[in-house]
């Protein structure tokens, strides 16, 4: 059978007739770019804010026709909420978007800075692993927190929220589909005690993701709030380096219990850190604290340390700002080979120096959130 095209797609989609019931969702141009991986079909539809949760049905009535397509082995459809789309009347003044039911708003974050963030049924804390910029080992200190987490007797998941690059598939060893509840909640995956979700397991890891904004975004919601993760303690979420759309989708809609922030101990990194610092606290996120990555090296055959980046840094900059200095890691042979073979050293030398540095930076960053009284978060029911 031939592969499935996306004006196929939107073929389809013209049977989706848009919020005014006489044109379709195609013709008022709700529908962003059709994405296309292994039959598998993504895409949002943009509707006005104010309408959204009312326009659930129209989401459903899309995903339905286009799984219901030959040769499509599933979709992922999400609702993007704008002031505009698909509507002809004039935009509500800010004061009265809202977001819907999958907790979206408008795309550039023109929302009030207070509006309610809905959470994840099961799940008692959110944090982010963030950094200013790449090459930091941001996505493997995620891996080995998550398991530090993990070690120290809590029930862990880890979203790997950097679409472009998703790197949790190889670091945890995972591979192959996850497997859907009623063609609709995915079960995530697991390894090593964790449960991972990740875009890396539902597109192939050369495909290239070209998607706009709107789209990240509806992807990143959904697989944060379509997944069955059951009872967690935490949920770690490595975010893609930088200051971009995740990570203001990721501050401004979900209630985040705090940031931690991978950096080292350069000075050019300690500058990039500091954006990320800096936009969490813009957007009233508390930041747990700064970890040092490749804090030093450790010779494999002398075991003689070397301070080849510079050492202190950021434990200076942590002191320099208030906010907690959670540790420093080294960088040895052994971390970067175990990331490459996706058998991270907390899980596989539990006794190690290395997984000690991590499990007790986990400690750290753990008593911070069990001290923090968190915001309740309302239930969200999936129908």
């Amino acid at each position: 059978m031939a592969d499935i095209t996306k004006e196929q797609v939107l073929e389809t989609l013209k049977t989706v007739r848009g919020p005014d019931l006489e044109h379709n969702i195609v013709e008022l141009g709700m529908v962003s770019d059709v994405f296309i991986s292994d039959g598998k079909v993504y895409f949002s539809i943009t509707v006005p804010a104010e309408r959204a949760k009312d326009l659930e049905p129209m989401r459903l009535a899309a995903e339905r026709v286009v799984k219901d397509m030959p040769g499509v082995k599933g979709a992922m459809v999400a609702l993007t909420a704008d002031k505009k789309a698909g509507s002809p009347t004039p935009p509500p003044p800010p004061s009265q978007a809202a977001p819907h039911a999958h907790g979206h708003t408008h795309p550039h974050g023109q929302q009030q800075p207070r509006a309610a963030k809905i959470g994840v049924p099961g799940v008692g804390a959110i944090i982010a692993v963030a950094s200013g910029k790449g090459g930091v080992g941001k996505s493997t200190t995620a891996a080995n927190l998550a398991l530090g987490l993990v070690a120290n007797g809590l029930r862990v998941g880890i979203l790997d929220a950097d679409i472009y690059g998703p790197s949790m598939p190889r670091l945890l060893k995972i591979s192959g589909r996850p497997t859907q509840i009623d063609g609709r909640i995915i079960n995530p995956m697991q390894n090593y005690g964790l449960k991972v979700m990740s875009m890396g397991f539902l597109v192939e890891e050369e495909t290239a993701m070209i998607w706009r904004g709107p789209m990240v975004q509806s992807a990143l919601l959904q697989m944060l709030r379509e997944v069955a993760w059951g009872e967690l303690d935490v949920l770690v979420v490595d975010m893609p380096p930088g200051t971009g759309d995740v990570q203001l989708t990721m501050a401004q809609q979900v209630p985040l219990a705090g940031a931690v922030i991978v950096s080292t101990p350069q000075d050019l990194a300690l500058i990039d850190a500091r954006k990320g610092l800096n936009m969490f606290r813009k957007v009233e996120v508390p930041v747990l604290g700064i970890v040092e990555n490749m804090s030093y090296f450790i010779a494999p055959d002398t075991g003689t340390r070397y301070d080849i980046f510079g050492h202190g840094g950021a434990r200076k900059e942590a002191e320099r700002l208030g906010i907690p200095f959670l540790g420093e890691v080294p960088l040895t042979m052994g971390i970067r080979e175990s990331s490459d073979a996706g058998t991270p050293l907390v899980a596989v030398e539990p006794n190690g120096v290395v997984a000690g540095i991590y499990r007790e930076i986990a400690a750290k960053v753990w008593k911070q959130i069990a001290d923090t009284p968190q915001r309740s978060a309302p239930s969200i029911v999936f129908e």
